[in-house]
Protein backbone atom coordinates (compact mmCIF):
# COMPACT_ATOMS: atom_id res chain seq x y z
CA UNK A 1 0.00 0.00 0.00
CA UNK A 2 1.19 3.58 -0.74
CA UNK A 3 -0.43 5.43 1.97
CA UNK A 4 0.11 5.31 5.67
CA UNK A 5 -3.57 5.26 7.75
CA UNK A 6 -1.76 7.26 10.33
CA UNK A 7 -2.14 10.41 7.73
CA UNK A 8 -5.80 10.49 7.90
CA UNK A 9 -8.55 8.94 9.84
CA UNK A 10 -10.84 6.91 7.33
CA UNK A 11 -13.84 7.18 9.49
CA UNK A 12 -14.21 10.41 8.82
CA UNK A 13 -13.86 10.99 5.27
CA UNK A 14 -17.28 11.25 3.21
CA UNK A 15 -18.30 8.10 1.50
CA UNK A 16 -17.89 9.98 -1.73
CA UNK A 17 -14.30 10.88 -0.50
CA UNK A 18 -14.21 6.75 -0.20
CA UNK A 19 -15.47 5.68 -3.30
CA UNK A 20 -13.18 8.28 -5.33
CA UNK A 21 -10.11 6.59 -4.12
CA UNK A 22 -12.28 3.32 -4.56
CA UNK A 23 -12.83 4.02 -8.19
CA UNK A 24 -9.55 3.96 -8.95
CA UNK A 25 -8.83 0.96 -6.68
CA UNK A 26 -11.30 -1.41 -8.39
CA UNK A 27 -10.21 -0.17 -11.88
CA UNK A 28 -6.09 -1.25 -11.38
CA UNK A 29 -7.29 -4.57 -9.68
CA UNK A 30 -9.40 -4.74 -13.04
CA UNK A 31 -7.00 -3.71 -15.20
CA UNK A 32 -4.01 -6.25 -13.40
CA UNK A 33 -6.39 -9.00 -13.60
CA UNK A 34 -7.05 -8.43 -17.30
CA UNK A 35 -3.17 -8.35 -17.97
CA UNK A 36 -2.11 -11.59 -15.71
CA UNK A 37 -5.18 -13.25 -17.87
CA UNK A 38 -2.57 -13.35 -20.85
CA UNK A 39 -0.97 -11.37 -23.42
CA UNK A 40 -3.54 -9.17 -25.29
CA UNK A 41 -3.15 -5.89 -27.28
CA UNK A 42 -4.15 -2.27 -25.75
CA UNK A 43 -7.37 -1.94 -27.12
CA UNK A 44 -8.48 -4.66 -26.21
CA UNK A 45 -7.81 -4.50 -22.97
CA UNK A 46 -9.50 -1.31 -22.50
CA UNK A 47 -12.98 -2.79 -23.56
CA UNK A 48 -12.20 -5.72 -21.64
CA UNK A 49 -11.85 -3.49 -18.79
CA UNK A 50 -14.70 -0.63 -19.80
CA UNK A 51 -17.12 -3.51 -19.75
CA UNK A 52 -16.06 -4.76 -16.22
CA UNK A 53 -15.82 -1.06 -14.48
CA UNK A 54 -18.78 0.47 -15.23
CA UNK A 55 -21.86 1.48 -13.08
CA UNK A 56 -23.55 -1.79 -14.68
CA UNK A 57 -21.22 -4.48 -13.73
CA UNK A 58 -20.21 -3.26 -10.37
CA UNK A 59 -23.73 -2.77 -9.16
CA UNK A 60 -23.62 -6.90 -10.40
CA UNK A 61 -20.20 -7.03 -8.51
CA UNK A 62 -21.30 -5.75 -5.29
CA UNK A 63 -25.22 -8.17 -5.22
CA UNK A 64 -22.91 -11.01 -5.30
CA UNK A 65 -20.58 -9.95 -2.20
CA UNK A 66 -23.45 -8.62 -0.64
CA UNK A 67 -23.96 -11.37 1.58
CA UNK A 68 -20.15 -12.46 2.51
CA UNK A 69 -19.76 -8.43 4.11
CA UNK A 70 -19.01 -8.03 7.71
CA UNK A 71 -21.22 -5.86 9.56
CA UNK A 72 -18.77 -3.02 9.55
CA UNK A 73 -18.48 -3.19 5.60
CA UNK A 74 -22.32 -3.71 4.91
CA UNK A 75 -22.44 -0.37 6.83
CA UNK A 76 -19.70 1.24 4.92
CA UNK A 77 -21.20 -0.19 1.71
CA UNK A 78 -24.50 1.36 2.51
CA UNK A 79 -23.23 4.74 3.52
CA UNK A 80 -21.81 4.97 -0.35
CA UNK A 81 -24.98 3.54 -1.81
CA UNK A 82 -27.30 6.46 0.06
CA UNK A 83 -24.89 9.27 -0.59
CA UNK A 84 -26.06 11.78 -2.92
CA UNK A 85 -23.39 12.53 -5.97
CA UNK A 86 -25.18 15.30 -7.10
CA UNK A 87 -25.47 13.62 -11.13
CA UNK A 88 -26.20 10.14 -12.11
CA UNK A 89 -24.39 9.37 -16.03
CA UNK A 90 -26.66 8.93 -18.71
CA UNK A 91 -25.52 5.46 -19.01
CA UNK A 92 -26.38 3.40 -15.92
CA UNK A 93 -29.68 3.34 -13.98
CA UNK A 94 -30.04 5.02 -11.00
CA UNK A 95 -29.91 2.23 -9.01
CA UNK A 96 -26.90 0.66 -10.61
CA UNK A 97 -25.01 4.15 -9.95
CA UNK A 98 -26.08 4.11 -6.10
CA UNK A 99 -25.01 0.19 -5.88
CA UNK A 100 -21.78 1.01 -7.90
CA UNK A 101 -21.03 3.76 -5.65
CA UNK A 102 -21.60 1.78 -2.34
CA UNK A 103 -18.84 -0.82 -4.16
CA UNK A 104 -15.97 2.34 -5.02
CA UNK A 105 -16.57 3.02 -0.92
CA UNK A 106 -16.48 -0.34 0.44
CA UNK A 107 -13.01 -0.49 -2.00
CA UNK A 108 -11.52 2.67 -1.27
CA UNK A 109 -12.26 2.22 2.89
CA UNK A 110 -11.09 -1.27 2.33
CA UNK A 111 -7.62 0.28 0.46
CA UNK A 112 -7.11 3.09 2.87
CA UNK A 113 -7.46 0.48 5.80
CA UNK A 114 -4.87 -1.61 4.43
CA UNK A 115 -6.89 -4.77 4.38
CA UNK A 116 -5.69 -5.81 1.36
CA UNK A 117 -6.09 -9.47 1.64
CA UNK A 118 -10.35 -8.72 2.12
CA UNK A 119 -9.84 -6.28 -0.70
CA UNK A 120 -8.08 -9.02 -3.22
CA UNK A 121 -10.53 -11.70 -1.54
CA UNK A 122 -13.73 -9.26 -2.17
CA UNK A 123 -12.33 -8.56 -5.71
CA UNK A 124 -11.70 -12.06 -6.79
CA UNK A 125 -15.41 -12.88 -5.87
CA UNK A 126 -16.64 -11.00 -8.10
CA UNK A 127 -14.30 -11.25 -10.60
CA UNK A 128 -15.21 -15.06 -10.42
CA UNK A 129 -18.76 -14.67 -10.33
CA UNK A 130 -19.42 -11.79 -12.68
CA UNK A 131 -20.44 -13.25 -15.91
CA UNK A 132 -22.83 -15.72 -14.46
CA UNK A 133 -25.59 -13.05 -13.24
Amino acid sequence: MILSKESIDIKTLSPLTLAYIGDGVYELMMRKKLILSGNCQPNKLHQYATGMVNASSQAKGAKIILPLLTQQEEAIYKRGRNAHPGHIPKSSSVGDYHSATGLECLFGYLYLDNQEIRLNELFDIIYCNINQI
